[in-house]
């Protein structure tokens, strides 16, 4: 019967994913919503029953895992360029946040101090996968979107290390009050934690470096010693393990020299299927009486996380600034919580009830709540707000190329001249290296991974060319995009013409628009660069229209129709398709890569110019 639940809440969670990708929202919402539906209004499933003993160490080691790939993404190098808002959200607003919410837990919850604490301290993180989803759907304008994406970036670490202080501060209390005795017990955890979390760190770089590890088994070996760490740090003092891998993974996000992306690529996959399981069994866990048992006093306890300690937050946060008042207002209201909220402050609650502290039973319970009402509520607010108080994106401007190969990056450096914003990505070092070396912004990554959705700048993207000679990453490119944008934003380029079998084997392909027609490939395209072909813009006139363009320019490949718009939009960038049979139009540029013999010419649109006159004379 065991096995049948346990398959049972992986075909769940993978329903719930899934509706989470249809609908775009996060994904937390529909596993909890799950696991409440699982446990406490069906009975079906009860979590103490089903894992008994083992369930305090599941949750403890899962939780473990998702702070340690939290902690992955803190850079300090980052913290540097993220400007003072972000900052400030960071340190003054995240204690703020915290001053508040523990207070009115206090006297208008009426919860024990010390739980209390740790719900304030738990409550100050917003983290980055909820975040995206909801500015994805709002497209706010640059300011927003850029303090909203870092501070869910940079506060899931340092909350959770933040909360992690203040649990082990309260659960360390002493019965009789001695202060001395408190503060001895609190620095000897910091520094147990600190201590494994720093020895391990060092000792994980060092065998890396030396090739004691081979590179097969960096992802199983950095997973079984964060465990370890975790374990032993628990071991040596009392619920430090949480500070140890949270300092692990922030020693090795920091080693400029580690290559430690497939562990990160890695770690994200197992966080989702471990975010998962675990959501549904902590929500199944609560049990009706206990939800029964938030009063009205939970109405008012919500009011003030969402109209009084958010919006002092950024009252503090971004007190001279120059950020505008309109600004500030959308920033005041969207702070959602989750998964890291929701994972520690499990834990906590169940080393809490364990030591018998009281009320430890509703931090779980009050944390869902919060989680669910801020995520629905701002979820379904977020966009009209947004435009009710004109901080929305007028129009999306930024065309996403996948693959920053010499191919993408012609075409890539032939838009930027004509003033369109472009992006590039690749999974290659050397391909983003000489990317940026030629003024081109590159991500350096999989496109489609949770990494990206928080780097990426996917609020402003239009389009996205998949032009990877790999037809696998540009299938999985065109599908992942296809679903955040829509269909008609998306294209592939074809790897070659002999490899049309292959193409159609990729059922993705065959639903996408194919870039520059059927004789663009980027075989040919490839070729015909390292000829010395190259990208060039050529503007259609009244003396020079698109029938005697094609006649000057029989060997060209067009690429793109960029059109004039209406003031204060950006210009069009329509890219030639086989199915697109609207033709260019007079006012119309025209880039288009051109064979050798007309790269040589110094301006290449003049001297068309110039055909083109003779031919209509």
């Amino acid at each position: 019967m065991s096995a049948i639940f346990i398959a049972a809440i992986a075909v769940c969670s993978v329903i719930a994913q899934w509706l989470a990708w249809v609908v775009r929202v996060p994904a937390i919402l529909f596993l909890l919503l799950t696991g409440l539906m699982l446990g406490p209004v069906t009975g079906v499933l009860d979590p103490d029953k089903l894992l008994g003993d083992l369930l305090f160490p599941v949750v403890s080691l899962s939780v473990a895992i998702i702070l340690f790939e939290g902690s992955l993404t803190l850079h300090f190098r980052e913290l540097k360029g993220i400007g003072k808002v972000v900052r400030n959200l960071c340190s003054i607003g995240m204690l703020t946040t915290f001053v508040i919410i523990t207070a009115c837990a206090i006297y208008i919850l009426e919860l024990d101090w010390r739980v209390a604490a740790v719900l304030g301290a738990v409550l100050v993180v917003t983290g980055p996968t909820v975040i995206a989803p909801m500015l994805n759907a709002m497209r706010p304008t640059k300011d927003i979107d850029r303090i909203l994406r870092w501070e869910g970036i940079v506060i899931d670490p340092i909350g959770a290390l933040f909360a992690v202080l203040v649990f082990e501060a309260v659960s360390l209390v002493d019965k009789d009050g001695v202060f001395s005795h408190t503060l001895m017990a609190l620095l000897s955890t910091l520094g147990v934690g600190l201590s494994v979390g720093l020895v391990s760190g060092w000792f994980t770089s060092y065998i890396i470096r030396k090739e004691w590890l081979p590179f097969e088994l960096h992802k199983f070996g950095i997973l079984a010693l964060v465990l370890m760490s975790f374990t032993i740090s628990n071991h040596l003092s009392h619920e430090s393990g949480l500070l140890a891998v949270t300092v692990f993974g922030i020693w090795l996000a920091n080693q400029d020299d580690l290559e430690i992306d497939a562990v990160l690529e890695f770690k994200e996959d197992l966080s989702m299927i471990l975010i998962s399981s675990l959501f549904i069994l902590l929500a199944a866990r609560l049990k009706v009486e206990e939800l029964l048992m938030l009063d009205s006093g939970i109405f008012w306890f919500l009011a003030v996380v969402l109209f009084v300690s958010r919006p002092l937050s950024i009252a503090v946060s971004t007190f001279n600034s120059d950020i505008p008042l309109k600004s500030r207002l959308m920033l005041a209201w969207i702070a959602p919580r989750g998964i890291v909220a929701a994972a520690v402050g499990s834990v906590f609650a169940l080393s809490m009830a364990q030591s018998g502290t009281p009320d430890a039973q509703k931090i779980v319970p009050l944390i869902f709540t919060v989680i669910i009402v801020t995520v629905i509520l701002q979820s379904l607010t977020a966009t009209p707000l947004a435009r009710l108080l004109g901080v929305r994106q007028p129009c999306p401007s930024t065309l996403l190329i996948i693959g920053a190969n010499h191919v993408a990056r012609a075409i890539a450096c032939g838009l930027k001249e004509q003033n369109i914003d472009v992006y590039l990505s690749d999974p290659a070092w050397e391909n983003c290296k000489m990317a940026r070396m030629d003024g081109l912004p590159c991500y350096y990554g999989n496109p489609q991974s949770e990494h990206a959705e928080r780097y990426l700048p996917l609020t402003s993207l239009r389009s996205v060319l998949a032009l990877s000679p790999n037809r696998h990453h540009n299938a999985l490119g065109v599908q992942y995009f296809s679903h955040l944008l829509d269909e008609d934003s998306v294209y592939s380029l074809k790897s070659s013409t002999n490899h049309a079998k292959a193409n159609k084997d990729s059922a993705t392909f065959l639903s996408r628009q194919i870039l520059f027609g059927e004789t663009g490939n980027y075989a040919k395209l490839s070729s015909l660069m390292a000829k010395g072909g190259k990208v060039s813009a050529t503007k259609l006139s009244e003396e020079f229209n698109w029938e005697q363009y094609l006649e000057v320019n029989k060997e060209a490949i067009p690429l793109f129709i960029i059109s004039e718009q209406k003031k204060d939009e950006p210009l069009s960038v329509r890219p030639f398709t086989s199915e697109d049979k609207k033709l260019p139009e007079q006012g119309d540029k025209i880039l288009a890569l051109q064979p050798p013999k007309m790269s040589i010419l110094k301006d290449p649109a003049t001297k068309e110019a110039s055909i083109g006159e003779k031919l209509s004379s």
